[in-house]
């Protein structure tokens, strides 16, 4: 404003008056800067959550790419759906299956696997049952004179035969073919051990020779 008595033309009201002007324009220039900071930071926040999601979903579209590759059944074509892309609830579920298929195959395999370490036991105490046989047949071999009849190796097989089907006979049970396999070979590594059959023998020789002599 002018003061009362001043003249337009007094150097005093134009240097204020420009002054005036200036500010404003100041003014309207810091709006105008703050109100784009603020636009280009809201632009920045909304492309970095856009990037964001697409990068999130990009790994869920690699996930499901890599179980259609790794699974079969999702390679298998399906007739329901003809040649249609498979949907993520279709493979889903079908990895979910393979995955169950793949834990009773692991348990299969593992049962298998106890089922031939029993095997191999079986065969190591046959083994040596027959080394120790052979071996005393060679540390004490026949004569001539002393050679027995083949009724007496009869006798001797049948003794020993009967002692074993005795505990057999009291330990197999046949409930079940898995639970008579199982029992047999339980039967194996405790009657069957060397020191047990020994013992059977000694006792049918001794019987046998209070019999022939």
């Amino acid at each position: 404003m002018t003061e009362p008595g001043a003249s337009p033309e007094d150097p005093w009201v134009k240097v204020e008056y420009a002054y005036s002007e200036n500010v404003d324009s100041d003014d309207e220039d810091s709006d105008y800067q703050q109100e784009s900071y603020k636009e280009s930071y809201k632009d920045r926040r909304r492309r970095a959550h856009t990037q964001a999601e697409q990068k999130r979903r990009d790994a869920i579209k690699r996930g499901y790419d890599d179980l259609q590759t790794i699974v079969p059944t999702c390679q298998q074509q399906d007739f329901s759906i003809g040649s249609q892309k498979l949907s993520k609830a279709i493979v889903l579920q079908k990895t979910i299956d393979y995955i169950q298929f793949l834990h009773k195959e692991k348990k299969k395999q593992e049962e298998e696997v106890s089922t031939l370490r029993k095997d191999v036991t079986a065969l190591k105490i046959m083994k040596v049952n027959y080394e120790q046989i052979v071996k005393a047949h060679q540390d004490n071999p026949h004569e001539g004179k002393d050679q027995v009849s083949d009724q007496v190796k009869f006798n001797v097989f049948q003794g020993i035969m009967d002692s074993l089907f005795q505990s057999f006979n009291a330990s197999i049970s046949v409930a079940s073919f898995q639970e008579l396999s199982a029992c047999v070979f339980s039967w194996i590594e405790e009657h069957c051990k060397p020191q047990t059959l020994r013992e059977i023998v000694i006792g049918v020789l001794h019987q046998l020779k209070n019999q022939l002599y």
